[in-house]
């Protein structure tokens, strides 16, 4: 199976994007929905988003991509995202290509639900083995989480 960080009972996190065994694999672990932040055109997908909506699909789980730059990531998108997963069957699988764009917009959810402050986020996401390896993407972690808190 693709190496996944569980974030908790309704969410884990894939460090990798997830082929077509992958895929079964989740379905067969009990997973219930796949959320793909990945854009299109990125390298190194063995399935384009398409088609991995309609293996998803095939196997019996839900299935929701938004396409996610690192570079600009944009309030408005987490607000997407936690709208959709709210709607999904758990357990979740969310990824991305490094499990980085997947891991933030996850903590961003989580954190939020759990009114923690961001630093607290930020601590919670380092210790779960989440590297932030920016400075501006820590910035907008923080300040999205505090955002819907205050």
């Amino acid at each position: 199976m693709t190496e996944l960080r569980r974030i908790n009972d309704r969410f884990a996190v894939g460090l990798l994007h997830p082929g077509e065994q992958d895929l079964k694999e989740l379905a067969k672990d009990g997973f219930r929905a796949v959320v793909n932040l990945r854009q299109a055109d990125e390298d190194n997908q063995p399935l384009p988003p398409d088609e991995e909506g309609e293996q998803v699909h095939a196997l019996g789980m839900d299935y929701v991509h938004i396409p996610v730059s690192g570079a600009s990531l944009e309030s408005s998108l987490v607000d997407r995202f936690r709208d959709s997963v709210s709607d999904l069957p758990g357990p979740i699988y969310v990824h991305c290509g490094s499990g980085k764009r997947a891991g933030a917009f996850t903590m961003m959810h989580v954190a939020s639900k759990e009114n923690m402050s961001g630093d607290e986020a930020l601590r919670k996401a380092e210790a779960m083995g989440f590297e932030c390896d920016s400075a501006d993407i820590e910035e907008f972690v923080r300040n999205y989480v505090d955002s819907q808190n205050s």
